[in-house]
């Protein structure tokens, strides 16, 4: 696997675009395409949140059905949550803006919302803006670049990769983009993102990729516990790389799978690192535990306390608050098999080894704590099973950001 330079225009026959539709707000894009002239089969994960924004119902009617896909047309903004009828027409109103210039129906165009839940978008101003955004699409990775920018709310930074394979002695290509900053909690993290690729590859076995990666990358991060109502990760493949159809799980399906989980992984490292008001990114890596489940609840569970994301913000080498969060997950384990770990690119210090405290530098300790990535490496001693979950410290700013979010 190379990584490449770029991110959803990357693979073969794909362009994208960014425009200012002012869906809330004046003088910033606000209104993003990705478009494939060639038609693409396409899968989708979605919110677990039982509240499902208007664009989840309306793409998982498409990624459930054997619908041809050639866009997908994002807002930021509004995020066209709670908005009833009008909400799902809007979603409408947006596939026929596109189907009607291409000669397709509505469901050609999947659509995503991110922005303040319970007002209304306009109609006028989604119409025309995904017009626009069809005059201006074309290829290259200033496109997708630009369409990366576009989607972005309290995200500080642009969020895009791309990678290539060899399958069946062809090159493929993967490209990614997502945006996620705040409202992020696991199954599935609050979050937009965008894969596309030129893989030929059956529907089925593409669903099952997305599926399958979600669960080790997205669902593995959390920034303040809150479960967005619009959580969308969209897989789209095109063909036009032009190797053998992936029709069965071998060895190409193996090596599509990977590259696609690489991609997940590292959107989801920089949406976590990138959390609102953060300073630094926060991991929590559990090694040989009696279950992956048990792994995955420890985990989760350190990179979601306050407590523990309060130390990290302060430097506070206070380990009794990663135990505690351990603790209280539902993880069954005896904290006298337990070592824990402070890690960074500062060194590496050992501060609790199997039931007792370890006497250590508290300056040295401050260090590795100070570093941009933190991780707080946990043994168990009590099996095979691994897991690790990312998030963010939780600072001041966190506060000041959602104190007036719809301002």
């Amino acid at each position: 696997m190379k990584i490449i330079e770029g991110g959803v225009t990357a693979p073969k026959g794909y362009e994208a675009a960014s425009t200012a539709a002012e869906i809330k707000y004046k003088n910033r894009t606000d209104m993003a395409i990705v478009y494939s002239e060639t038609p693409c089969i396409a899968a989708g994960v979605y919110t677990t949140n039982v509240v499902k924004a208007a664009p989840v119902l309306w793409d998982k009617a498409i990624t459930d059905s054997d619908a041809e896909v050639h866009a997908v047309i994002v807002n930021s903004g509004i995020a066209n949550a709670c908005t009833g009828k009008q909400g799902m027409d809007i979603c409408e109103a947006t596939g026929n803006a596109v189907g009607e210039i291409i000669g397709k129906p509505a469901s050609c165009t999947l659509v995503g919302s991110t922005g303040v839940i319970g007002m209304q978008i306009n109609t006028d101003k989604i119409v025309a803006g995904t017009k626009k955004l069809m005059e201006l699409k074309r290829a290259g990775i200033e496109a997708g670049t630009e369409a990366s920018k576009a989607i972005m709310t309290t995200d500080t930074v642009n969020k895009e990769i791309a990678v290539t394979v060899e399958i069946g002695g062809k090159t493929v290509t993967i490209g990614a983009m997502s945006k996620g900053s705040g409202m992020i909690h696991p199954n599935m993290c609050t979050m937009l993102a965008y894969v596309t690729t030129d893989a030929c590859i059956e529907k089925t076995l593409l669903q099952d990729v997305l599926s399958d990666v979600v669960q080790d990358t997205f669902n593995m991060i959390t920034v303040d516990g809150d479960t967005s109502t619009n959580d969308t990760l969209l897989l789209l493949a095109n063909g036009l790389a032009g190797n053998e159809k992936i029709t069965e799980k071998d060895d190409d399906y193996k090596t599509f799978r990977d590259a696609v989980y690489f991609i997940c992984e590292t959107l989801a490292k920089k949406m976590a690192g990138d959390g609102e008001g953060a300073t630094a990114l926060f991991e929590a890596k559990v090694v040989n535990a009696k279950s992956k489940e048990d792994a995955k609840l420890m985990a989760r569970s350190v990179v979601g306390s306050n407590l523990s994301k309060a130390a990290i913000y302060g430097h506070d080498a206070n380990f009794g608050r990663f135990l505690c969060a351990m603790g209280y997950s539902g993880a069954k384990f005896d904290q006298n098999d337990v070592q824990l770990y402070f890690e960074s690119k500062a060194g590496r210090m050992i501060v609790f080894d199997k039931g007792t405290p370890v006497p250590f530098d508290e300056d040295e300790a401050t260090k590795i704590l100070s570093e941009e990535a933190v991780t707080v490496y946990i043994d168990m001693h009590e099996g095979t099973e691994s897991a690790t979950a990312w998030g963010c410290d939780l600072t001041y700013d966190y506060i000041k950001i959602n104190a007036d979010y719809r301002s």
